[in-house]
């Protein structure tokens, strides 16, 4: 049985490799996306729609020209230092949009969506490793839009039968083994390619923002889990949908915890170069500690991470070589 599946976000780091995978597979493919945040380069695979999920017209017609069978939806803003500065930005894109596309697709007849969410639903949790019934307590706009979703999404399931899986996703790292995509965001915020920027001598160091956390080398700790780690587990949630299972939630990590300096020992070793790093306070707000429990999606979904640390590492600066050499225009 063919289907369907629009991908809302397809243009970028996560979406691009969800869509690489589904066509992999089988799956028709249909990329959505408005290159906000996205890149024309990383659309590969599946026909392109240039959109916006807060155009409620362009969205009835796009389910009504094509027979969606299932929404993935990867369109949130993501920073999480922006969204304190503004807020506004990220409750209009991340919650009202969002409204705006299950609006559309219950009106459209269209009722099963894969929604990215994250370990930012957690807030500073007391509990380590994280399980899906940790208590909610998100600390930023970003981490609260996200909660809100989920909420909302469970009333829509309740009261009007819109069936989802949410995926609360750890530190996403790696990059397509092909090296045909990878992250590419700009500005760059995240560690690992913050790390290969200096690794590559265009950052002239790296920070370690705090030293003197209760962890075994005094830095703090994350679970780091691959890209596409990340996308079978989209994968097997298309298929607990289409098999009538009811709307659910999974954490997806690899449930192993690396340090700042471990990550920063990593790079060195696999890339053979060395680089300055900078020991400076600590940020407001980063717990110590951030490993997640996964064994609900392993059992349910017969999910299971593939990809180790030196593999993000590895496949990580495979395409980081090659994104820094485009031409900064395209980026």
């Amino acid at each position: 049985m063919s289907c369907n599946v629009l991908v809302a976000g397809g243009a970028g780091y996560i979406g691009s490799h969800v869509c690489k995978m589904l066509y992999s597979k089988g799956y028709n493919v249909l990329v959505f996306d408005n290159f906000s945040h996205g890149y024309e380069f990383l659309v590969k695979y599946g026909k392109f729609i240039l959109g916006d999920i807060g155009d409620r017209k362009q969205l009835d017609l796009v389910f009504k020209n094509y027979k969606i069978d299932v929404v993935m939806h990867f369109c949130a803003y993501i920073e999480v230092g922006e969204s304190v500065q503004n807020p506004r930005k990220y409750y209009v894109n991340n919650l009202y949009n969002a409204i705006n596309l299950f609006e559309s697709m219950l009106d459209n007849g269209v009722d099963k969506i894969i929604f990215s969410s994250t370990a930012a639903v957690y807030g500073m949790p007391e509990n380590v490793p994280i399980d899906e019934e940790e208590p909610k307590n998100p600390i930023n706009p970003y981490g609260r839009t996200k909660w809100m979703i989920e909420q909302i999404l469970s009333d829509y399931s309740n009261s009007h039968g819109l069936r989802y899986v949410a995926f609360r996703y750890f530190n996403a790292a790696g990059a397509d083994p092909d090296g045909e995509l990878g992250e590419a965001h700009e500005p760059e915020t995240h560690l690992i390619p913050l790390v290969l920027d200096a690794a590559m001598g265009i950052r002239k160091s790296i920070k370690v923002f705090g030293t003197d956390y209760p962890t075994h080398d005094g830095t703090c700790i994350r679970d780091y889990i691959h890209v596409n780690d990340l996308a079978s587990a989209h994968i097997k949630g298309i298929e607990y949908l289409m098999n009538g299972k009811k709307s659910n939630y999974f954490n997806l990590g690899n449930g192993k915890g690396f340090s700042v300096r471990e990550i920063i020992d990593t790079v060195k070793r696999v890339t053979g170069k060395d680089f300055p790093v900078e020991e400076v306070e600590r940020r407001p707000g980063d717990p110590a500690i951030l490993i997640a429990k996964s064994e609900k999606a392993k059992k349910e979904l017969g999910w299971e991470p593939e990809f180790g640390i030196d593999d993000i590492i590895k496949t990580a600066w495979k395409w980081h070589q090659k994104l820094r050499s485009i031409p900064k225009p395209q980026i």
